[in-house]
C-alpha cells in the first residue's frame, strides 16, 4: 500500500490504515526507536504509543512541512524520548520540581528559537552525508558503532569524523571548536 493510501485511510479513522501502517513502517519505527530504549517491551509498547499518536495526531502532518517518513520518524523519536524520561523520572525518588519553576520565560523562549535557527542554518551548510551523521548520532542517538557499521567505515573513523563534524559545528555556531 502506497504512503498517500495509508494517510488516507488514517484520516478517514479506517483501521486498516493502522495495520497497513504497522507493517509497512513498523520496522523503521522499531530502528528509530531502538538506540532510545533498550528494553525490547519498552520498544515494543512505545512503537504502540507511537502509531497511536500518529492516529491521534494525523490531522497535523503537512506533506508540504516535509516528508512522511520524516514526520513519522520524528513522532517515533519524540515518543521514545518522552517514554525514556518518564522512566527515568520514575526512577528518582526526590521531590517533585515546582511545574511553575520550569516554563520557559519569554526571553528564554526566544533565545531559545534563536539557537534552534542557528543550528538549522549551520546544518544546511554541511554535505548530505554529515548532516545524515549529525542525525544518526545526536538525533536519533545511534550508537557509534551502529553508524559505522551502516555507513560502511570503522568504528574510528566514525568518531572522527563526528568528532571534526562538532568541532565545526561548535566553531559555526560561535563557539571556540576546541574542547
Amino acid at each position: 500500500m502506497r504512503e498517500a493510501e495509508i494517510i488516507e485511510l488514517i484520516l478517514e479513522r479506517d483501521e486498516r490504515g493502522m495495520d497497513a501502517l504497522l507493517r509497512q513502517y513498523g520496522p523503521l519505527m522499531r530502528y528509530v526507536i531502538a538506540p532510545i530504549l533498550p528494553n525490547e517491551q519498552d520498544r515494543e509498547e512505545c512503537v504502540s504509543d507511537a502509531a497511536m499518536r500518529l492516529w491521534d495526531k494525523i490531522g497535523l502532518y503537512k506533506a508540504q512541512q516535509g516528508s512522511w517518513t520524516a514526520y513519522l520518524t520524528a513522532v517515533c523519536r519524540n515518543t521514545a524520548l518522552n517514554r525514556a524520561r518518564s522512566a527515568k523520572k520514575d526512577a528518582q525518588t526526590g521531590p517533585l520540581p515546582d511545574a511553575a519553576a520550569s516554563r520557559d520565560t519569554p526571553e528564554e523562549q526566544l533565545l531559545k528559537k534563536e539557537r534552534q535557527e542557528a543550528l538549522m542554518r549551520a546544518l544546511s551548510l554541511l554535505s548530505a552525508a554529515e548532516r545524515e551523521m549529525f542525525y544518526r548520532k545526536y538525533y536519533y542517538r545511534q550508537p557509534v558503532r551502529q553508524i559505522a557499521a551502516e555507513l560502511g567505515m570503522t568504528e574510528r573513523a566514525a568518531e572522527g569524523r563526528l568528532y571534526r563534524l562538532k568541532k565545526r559545528l561548535k566553531s559555526e555556531l560561535g563557539g571556540d571548536g576546541d574542547e
